[in-house]
């Protein structure tokens, strides 16, 4: 498995306790779920590499 960030976050409290009851209705732990809201964003917004492709790799096919 690949090395993980570690990354301290300030977050509103009541954005917190919002992520965490979300967490627990998805059955996953806070970080898990934290990382899934950020994964799908980037995902929706076409920021995540192409499978297969390094991280940081630009190929200049993409518009």
């Amino acid at each position: 498995m690949a090395a993980r960030k570690q990354y301290p976050l300030r977050i509103d409290p009541e954005i917190w306790a919002a992520m965490e009851r979300w967490a627990a209705d998805e059955m996953r732990s806070s970080n898990a779920q934290m990382e899934w809201i950020l994964r799908d964003a980037l995902r929706r917004a076409g920021r995540l590499p192409k499978k297969g492709r390094p991280a940081g790799e630009d190929t200049g096919d993409e518009p």
